[in-house]
Formats: structure tokens, sequence, C-alpha cells
């Protein structure tokens, strides 16, 4: 009896170390089960999008959004579940809303300004343009606006006299009207 030689082709064993399947080496070395890579190098990483500043929006803005929402609303005289009710979603995200812990869409901020009855710019500017605006409202005034030119040449003492004396004139006029 003759032997022949037979040539038996051996398989590759390997064990996924994401499912941890035991099995032959596929020929594209995937995973029959979870069709994750069979190798235990690490795959190339992707290519990553770099931009110049951050994706995600700042605590900083985030608080200073909060912050408007809770001040106009508190200026309107509203509860947390009015304001909420005017826009239709829970009070627990108004409430997540003014402390932080939420920032709203695009979407959310129109209609959060039109629940407040303010132009959505006013929920977003910074604290130093509220001031400006402030001050030029003032200053739109012709008589306050004289008086201001005049404050930083009158001492301390003359300070007080004419604040003092401004108030005293607004007090007698509530009285009498």
């Amino acid at each position: 009896m003759a032997t022949t030689p037979v040539s038996v082709e051996t398989r590759e064993v390997v064990r996924c170390e994401f499912c941890k399947l035991v099995q032959f080496r596929t020929s594209n070395s995937l995973c029959r089960k979870c069709h994750k890579p069979l190798d235990n190098e690490e795959p190339a990483p992707l290519p990553q999008l770099v931009t110049s500043q951050p994706a995600a929006p700042s605590a900083e803005a985030g608080l200073q959004v909060s912050q408007q929402v809770r001040d106009i609303r508190r200026a309107r005289h509203m509860s947390q579940r009015q304001l909420a009710g005017r826009m239709q979603v829970p009070r627990t995200y108004i409430s997540k809303i003014e402390n932080g812990k939420a920032v709203p869409t695009l979407g959310s901020l129109e209609r959060l300004a039109a629940a407040l009855g303010v132009h959505i710019c006013q929920l977003v500017r910074d604290e130093r343009s509220r001031r400006d605006e402030e001050v030029a409202a003032i200053l739109a005034d012709p008589f306050l606006a004289e008086i201001a030119t005049l404050l930083p040449h009158l001492s301390l003492v003359h300070r007080t006299l004419l604040s003092g004396a401004v108030r005293d004139a607004a007090m007698g006029h509530r009285r009498t009207a």
C-alpha cells in the first residue's frame, strides 16, 4: 500500500478580544460575531476635523443666558411655571436653563424670547453690553445728560446734597400725585 502525501491546509484558531468568541481566522480577519478586527493591533485613527474654537458652547455663555432668562422672567413677574406654559415645555426645563444645567438651542431661545416678550438679543447679551445700553438710555434724556457732564466737577458733599434734593423732590411728587 502506497502512501500518498496529502497537503492539509492548517487554519489559525483565534479568539476575538471583544466578544471572546474562539474561531478560525476569516479571510477578512474580522470576527464572525461582532465584526471587529481579530488582530490585536489598534486600527489607524480616523482623521479628525480641527477647529480653532471649541464646538461645545462655553459654560460662561450658558451662565449669561441663564442669568438673563431669570432676570427678565422676574422683571415680568412670571413664575417658571407660567413661562413654561407659554413655551409649552416642562417647568423643569426652565429651571435647568436658569440654573445653567441646560443650554437652550437656537429654536428654544427664539421661543423663550417670544414667551418673555423680548428680542432674542436680550437673552444672549453680556453684562457690559447691558450696562452700555442703560447708560445710552440715561444719556438720551437731555436733563440727565447735562447733569452727567456736571457730576465729575462736584465734590462728594455736593453730590450727596444733589442726590438728597432729587430724592426729596421725587418723594414729594409721589405724595402729591
